[in-house]
């Protein structure tokens, strides 16, 4: 048989058009203002509440708002911060488009967030800032991140894009360091199909936020003869994405609670394959797994064994220092090099049932029953 004569399991699946979604989008034509407005406030203000924080700020994307937590924070030109190898390419050019230097480094291989021995290593004189990136709802060991931070006076921009009301240690992943950075994009568990939201309990990095992302106006503007004080940038969202965001935040507990049980299923009924490992998420303190991820001896050999299935993973991404965008030599990724080619997103989506679970339980049981 081929692929296509099987149920497509797809690794992860957005769904958008809920009637919640339809009634906040028919607020929009009524007030027949598709820029950045009320909505968008509105779901600020429903992330700030949901998270326990003071300030929220919705921008274009997760990218833009690292690029506008850094410029907040005063990152520029010879300003050095360092970013986890193990993390999709933005975070990098957040930073250079900041106008900084990323300074790649390794991870631990217990959960592929940064290594605290090589995040302290790595800081200079030039080092402005770290960018501790939560992978799949994992999150980094904050705890000692701001130890360390603190002791040598380097800001915190936590790259929270997979961790959406994921918690560590009991409190909400984002809302540790001076300021975390979620991502709204198709793979997230609410999207508004690009988007991102900056949060902050800083009064003053609040104040500087604002006009940021908004030509340098402290307040929404005219267009005319409104006054600009400082260099801003345009990174406004919309009212048609907040429509979104506001309908599928409804959602989200409903959401979280299948994505769980898929991680739970998978934990169950996998545990003790011989060169397969689902990693580990507290998710009885309150973590969120955004997506399930394992660690796999055989990986490309089990995703293609796993498409003639019509079933879709997803392969982690390439360590940033191995991308030509960022060169570096092998030396200093001991574990990124050895664990990022092993490593598997499972289908994690929210749309997913029991029944499709298994079906991938039962394909990745067989695949390792063979010779």
């Amino acid at each position: 048989m081929a692929a296509s004569d099987y149920k497509r399991i797809p690794w992860w699946e957005p769904q958008i058009g809920s009637p919640l979604e339809r009634k906040y989008i028919e607020r929009v034509l009524k007030d027949n203002y598709a820029n950045e407005g009320k909505l968008t406030t509105e779901f600020e203000n429903k992330i700030a509440a949901r998270l326990s924080v003071k300030h929220a700020i919705a921008t274009t994307s997760g990218t833009n708002a690292i690029f506008l937590a850094l410029k907040a924070l005063g990152v520029g030109h010879g300003d050095e911060v360092i970013v986890p190898d193990a993390t999709f390419i933005a975070s990098a050019n957040a930073v250079t488009l900041a106008g900084g230097t990323p300074i790649l480094v390794d991870i631990n291989p217990k959960d592929l967030t940064i290594s605290i021995d090589a995040f302290r290593s790595a800081i200079t004189s030039k080092t402005k800032a770290v960018i501790p990136v939560h992978v799949t709802g994992r999150g980094a060991d904050m705890e000692e991140i701001i130890k360390i931070a603190r002791e040598k006076k380097i800001f915190i921009v936590e790259d929270a894009a997979e961790a959406l009301l994921s918690k560590y240690n009991g409190k909400y992943l984002g809302t540790w360091g001076d300021t975390g950075c979620f991502s709204f994009s198709a793979a997230k568990t609410i999207t508004t199909g690009q988007g991102g939201m900056i949060v902050t309990n800083s009064d003053e990095l609040y104040e500087k936020l604002k006009p940021l992302k908004d030509q340098g106006r402290p307040v929404r503007g005219t267009g005319g003869d409104d006054l600009h004080d400082t260099i801003g940038f345009n990174f406004k969202f919309t009212d048609i994405q907040a429509a979104l965001g506001l309908g599928q935040h409804e959602l989200v507990d409903e959401r979280i609670k299948r994505m769980v049980r898929n991680y739970n299923l998978y934990k169950k009924e996998l545990s003790g394959i011989r060169g397969f490992e689902i990693f580990d998420i507290d998710i009885e303190n309150g973590g969120v797994p955004q997506w399930t991820d394992a660690l796999i001896e055989r990986r490309g050999e089990l995703d293609a064994y796993l498409k003639n299935f019509n079933i879709d993973c997803r392969r982690y991404w390439l360590p940033i220092h191995r991308q030509k965008a960022y060169p570096l030599s092998d030396d200093k990724f001991t574990n990124s090099n050895k664990y990022m080619p092993q490593a598997l997103w499972l289908p994690s989506a929210f749309t997913l049932t029991d029944k499709d679970i298994m079906a991938v339980v039962s394909r990745i049981k067989e695949f390792y029953a063979k010779p």
